[in-house]
């Protein structure tokens, strides 16, 4: 599945740039191209100064606004945002157009986090720009939400994140929900921390947009997975998860010609330990019933991926999400491992953002109250300085 990727604010841009990353990825391991235009818009000058894989002419790193922010953001004020990109939207779509292979990609992946004031606002007025120009080719939203420490201490990012997700919603056939606090590690410094959270977050969609464009025949899997399965299969909310399980390191060759029973039995079971993995994995907290279509890769070399693995992976998604339509497949890439990725689509119930919509109704009642009550203030102190001469 070959994606268009537009990176939006600080922490979309950043995680479009990793999309970068993994396609030049792709195109070295594995001849193949699945995000050949990735794009980053932004407010603030140094933000987009800060990115490595993406090109770097103006087409591509694209400043919104600079007339009235003069290239310094538009601090958190996602209404602003807003604004900017109905304003300058236009500069996108220009990029877009100038770009001979746009209409290769099979669909749009528009990034941003949704507590911050550029991704957070202009996210959905940029999807409805895409989405009156590109009819044919379906939009999906990445939205990256907050910190637990700015949920809890910084009321205008629930405010933010609760705005953002209704607007995007409306707009994208699915929003792909990514919970920054389920990637922390403690012990980490700031910058490793960050680095870390954009790589786990665009990690998943590796081996899922490689599988249908791969070029070479040792790479196609006997049920390969292509653009038209993850399609079919992605809609509305959407959490995705990646799980690994290690290979030994070398075996003899009379070794493979003959298991072991006890080997035999560890090695069927691999990709149900690689699913608990990505279960636990997930982006965003969910209950995998609550979801109505799932699509799941097994990656791994062909020797290891059998049958018998392939039933346990498909039983066991059927007892955990008995609802779901389930769609699966093997893509033989990995060497070293067994890798299961698995999208939950369609999801009826997410519990985070239940949270962030009564939060941010509470916010908005509060915030009302305290401006009034502020503007009053201000009213009595100036009117005690009204008999005082002017300088």
């Amino acid at each position: 599945m070959k994606l268009t990727v537009i990176g939006l604010g600080q922490c979309g841009s950043r995680i479009a740039d990793n999309f970068a990353r993994l396609n030049h990825k792709a195109q070295v391991e594995r001849k193949a191209n699945i995000a050949p235009n990735v794009f980053a818009i932004n407010t603030d000058q140094a933000d987009l100064t800060g990115l490595r894989y993406i090109k770097k002419d103006y087409m591509h790193r694209i400043i919104i606004g600079l007339r009235q922010t003069l290239g310094h953001g538009v601090g958190k004020l996602n209404e602003l945002g807003a604004e900017l990109a109905r304003e300058d939207g236009d500069k996108m779509i220009d990029a877009m157009k100038a770009e001979s292979g746009i209409h290769e990609s099979h669909a749009f992946l528009l990034i941003a986090g949704s507590a911050g004031g550029t991704g957070s606002g202009s996210i959905p007025i940029l999807a409805q720009m895409i989405k009156e120009r590109y009819l044919s080719k379906p939009i999906y939203a990445l939205v990256v939400l907050p910190f637990e420490h700015e949920v809890n201490s910084e009321a205008r990012s629930v405010y933010n994140s609760a705005t953002c997700l209704k607007s995007i919603y409306e707009v994208v056939d699915a929003v792909f929900l990514a919970d920054n606090q389920r990637y922390v590690r403690k012990d980490a410094s700031l910058i490793n921390n960050i680095d870390s959270i954009n790589r786990a977050i665009a990690a998943p969609f590796y081996d899922l947009m490689c599988a249908g464009e791969i070029t070479k025949r040792k790479h196609v899997g006997a049920r390969t997975i292509d653009a038209g399965d993850l399609i079919a299969s992605i809609e509305g909310w959407t959490a995705l998860g990646l799980g690994r399980t290690e290979l030994p390191a070398f075996r003899f060759p009379w070794e493979v010609r003959k298991k072991h029973f006890r080997e035999k039995a560890v090695e069927s079971f691999r990709g149900s330990q690689a699913l608990d993995a990505a279960m636990s994995n997930l982006s965003i907290g969910c209950n995998p019933k609550d979801a109505n279509k799932v699509i799941y890769a097994i990656s791994g070399p062909p020797s290891e991926m059998n049958m018998d693995m392939v039933k346990s992976v498909s039983d066991y998604l059927k007892e955990i999400a008995p609802t779901a339509l389930i769609r699966g497949g093997d893509f033989p890439g990995e060497k070293h491992f067994i890798d299961v990725t698995l999208i939950l689509s369609h999801l009826s119930s997410i519990p985070k953002i239940e949270e962030f919509y009564q939060k941010a109704l509470q916010y908005s009642s509060d915030n009302k109250t305290q401006i009034e009550e502020t503007r009053k203030k201000v009213q009595t102190l100036n009117d005690l300085g009204k008999g005082l001469p002017s300088l």
